[in-house]
């Protein structure tokens, strides 16, 4: 028997029942995450006598290895952690070098790199809220690495798509295994982010890129206080930047005073994302940026009957999402990613580590905020979120995809907040996504929109490639229970215990 592989990133081949596919449902603990081993690895931790992030480090220790074309020891991460009644954020994002040499970032390749943060914000998670040691998520993620796994649907297509892969693209269910990539692993295991931070696996990262051995033994995490915003009763939270959270907020916010409907939910996104693009970086927000006269402001742009112009000039991106919550109520929100698909396309020899370009989220104005500095940050796509209501947990969620990432927060909050959808519904709700260029993209599930927001005067297209919209993970409570979904977009899937 022969198995259409491609068929499933065919757009309009999906036969659909009619009925909505299932949430998970749990008393206990959940993990969702975007791949079977990874969210295996999470109930495995926590059937250990692990908490929510034992449960969430051992599931992002194994997608390093499960899907590498999104993320990597090589990249960044960050995370949102509920815990006994109080949200911390902590930021794992790298800096570019301290000494640039009158060297500009690049799109991708040596110049595009920059520290990578995963690792440290790893341990530091583990350190703060862990019960077990960073040496026990790693070591099931080295094993796998070692023996191989078959590659899953999405990660053979993407893979395939990739044009800076270093490894050959496995098929659909060939066996694939990173034997580099299991050594590092297993260094990191026995003697912690000094592994990768110092010593020969720092001098093979510094041997190719322009980081030096100094710029990756200086690199820390942050811990900082989210953002936080209500949205008709629910209490949305994003991490301040360098990441682009704010973009979700933003357009909530102005959407809350316009005319319901996709045109207007177009319209806010556009001008948060212009927004956010022009006032993130690795500081502070404006102060004005969510104050009411200024919103009136820029919902005034918005008319019933056209389309805003817009050059917005977004980021690309690929990332994995994963999400967590055990049987205390403690719950993480975490991704990570190397940016492009196998980031700068650049691997530290003996190591089997890509290395990340987020070099690449530098402004090229060097007058904006954003521009490239010694030991600065750059503007960051990856955003995890959290929701709270009457200041107790709703639970975690996320959306991966570049550009995608504000906007499907956006629209995944109104399918659960304004449509009332379970999480697994309001993950597999058809979405669009707006481009560069102002334009809109609808998923084949939303062309019957395309006539009408024509006529208000938006350049529309019908997707033929899905990679674009992301993949999300959400975990709620409700009533006495969890009810969680994984997005039908990826591979992975939402279970608990």
């Amino acid at each position: 028997m022969q198995i259409d592989g491609e068929a499933l990133f065919v757009p309009g081949h999906a036969r659909a029942s009619g009925w909505r596919r299932m949430p998970a449902v749990a008393t206990g603990s959940m993990v969702a995450t975007s791949h079977p081993c990874a969210t295996r690895a999470g109930l495995l931790a926590l059937e250990r006598g692990g908490n929510a992030v034992d449960a969430a480090l051992a599931a992002a220790a194994i997608l390093t290895v499960a899907e590498p074309t999104d993320n990597g020891i090589g990249g960044d991460a960050f995370a949102l952690v509920w815990n006994e009644g109080v949200l911390y954020g902590l930021n794992g994002s790298g800096r570019s070098p301290g000494d640039l040499g009158g060297r500009t970032a690049t799109e991708d390749g040596p110049c595009s790199v920059t520290v990578p943060g995963a690792v440290r914000l790893w341990d530091d998670l583990a350190g703060r809220f862990g019960r077990f040691g960073l040496d026990q998520a790693i070591g099931p993620a080295a094993e796998l690495a070692a023996v191989g796994l078959a590659c899953s649907a999405r990660i053979a297509h993407k893979w395939s798509r990739a044009e800076l892969a270093p490894w050959a693209a496995p098929r659909l269910g060939e066996h694939y295994a990173l034997p580099e990539l299991a050594a590092t692993l297993r260094q990191i295991e026995t003697n912690g982010p000094v592994a990768l931070y110092e010593g020969e696996v720092a001098s093979a990262i510094a041997a190719v890129c322009w980081l030096s051995e100094d710029d990756l033994q200086a690199h820390r995490s942050e811990w900082v206080e989210p953002l936080r915003r209500a949205y008709r009763g629910i209490e949305v939270c994003e991490l301040p930047p360098n990441g682009q959270g704010a973009a979700a907020l933003l357009a909530l916010a102005l959407y809350d005073d316009l005319e319901p409907g996709e045109h207007s939910a177009i319209e806010a996104m556009k001008l948060a994302l212009a927004d956010t693009h022009a006032a993130v970086h690795d500081g502070p927000l404006p102060v004005d940026f969510f104050a009411d006269d200024r919103l009136a402001g820029r919902r005034s742009l918005v008319h019933a009957d056209s389309a805003i112009a817009s050059d917005l000039a977004l980021p690309r991106g690929g990332t994995t999402y994963l999400c967590a919550v055990d049987r205390d109520g403690m719950a993480v929100s975490l991704i990570q990613s190397v940016y492009g698909s196998f980031g700068s396309g650049v691997v530290a020899p003996g190591t089997g580590i890509v290395l990340q370009n987020r070099a690449a989220g530098f402004s090229h104005n060097p007058e904006h905020p954003n521009a490239l500095a010694p030991g600065q940050r750059p503007f960051h796509t990856i955003i995890p979120g959290m929701l709270l209501e009457d200041d107790e947990l709703l639970g975690p969620f996320g959306v991966m995809g570049g550009p995608m990432q504000p906007q499907g927060h956006f629209q995944v909050v109104r399918h659960l907040v304004d449509d009332g959808d379970d999480p697994q519904a309001a993950l597999d709700a058809p979405r669009w996504r707006v481009e560069d260029d102002g334009s809109v993209a609808l998923e084949p599930g939303l062309s019957d929109l395309a006539d009408d927001l024509r006529a208000r005067g938006h350049e529309v297209s019908i997707a033929d490639v899905q990679h674009g919209f992301g993949v999300g993970q959400i975990i709620l409570r409700h009533e006495e229970a969890l009810i969680g979904g994984s997005d039908g977009r990826g591979d992975g899937y939402a279970a608990g215990i």
